[in-house]
């Protein structure tokens, strides 16, 4: 199985720039043209975190656009400038987040499952994992411990010494997050 990963887009409203400066439409768009060339193909994308830039629905709304071009599926989990429920409302018809509550979810489908977490805390720029995102993944991994998983979050679960990463990384829920997986 190919999996291919991208963060961070940072979409804005066309004809806007991500801090006044950054063109990171432009950059997402060449991103998308660079996965339609892989050779091989990926089979899935996973993209992590901070999809927009302010969690408007005209950024989501690209967004959806950009995926769309994917023959491959792509599922996304929230980062510190997303938005629960409009990117919920954005990415409802590819079925796979929840109604309510947080945007966790598991893929169960290919070789390799799929776990989701949703590590935004709403207005600050840290992550964290609940106790409900936390059961959630307790639940899957021992709902069929020996299916291969992949476990993917926006925010660092650990010092991965890039100084402004480890200052937002999850300050609630890391250390059980870890005692989950070494299960």
């Amino acid at each position: 199985m190919l999996i291919a990963q991208i963060s961070d887009l940072h979409l804005r409203p066309p004809g806007e720039l991500a801090y006044g400066v950054a063109e990171t439409n432009r950059y997402v768009e060449s991103a998308i043209h660079a996965l339609l060339r892989l050779r091989p193909a990926p089979d899935v994308v996973l993209v992590t975190g901070d999809l927009t830039d302010c969690g408007l629905a005209a950024e989501y709304a690209l967004l959806r656009e950009w995926l769309g071009r994917l023959p491959m599926p792509a599922y996304c989990v929230p980062g510190n400038h997303d938005r629960r429920e409009p990117m919920r409302l954005a990415l409802a018809a590819d079925g796979y987040l929840p109604a309510t509550s947080e945007l966790n979810f598991a893929i169960e489908t290919r070789p390799v499952r799929l776990v989701g977490l949703d590590s935004l805390v709403p207005g600050e720029s840290h992550g964290a994992l609940s106790e409900a995102t936390l059961d959630f993944l307790a639940a899957t991994l021992r709902a069929a411990p020996d299916v291969p998983t992949l476990v993917f979050l926006h925010h660092p679960p650990f010092d991965c010494g890039i100084g402004h990463m480890d200052r937002i990384r999850l300050l609630a829920g890391a250390d059980r997050f870890g005692a989950i997986v070494a299960a």
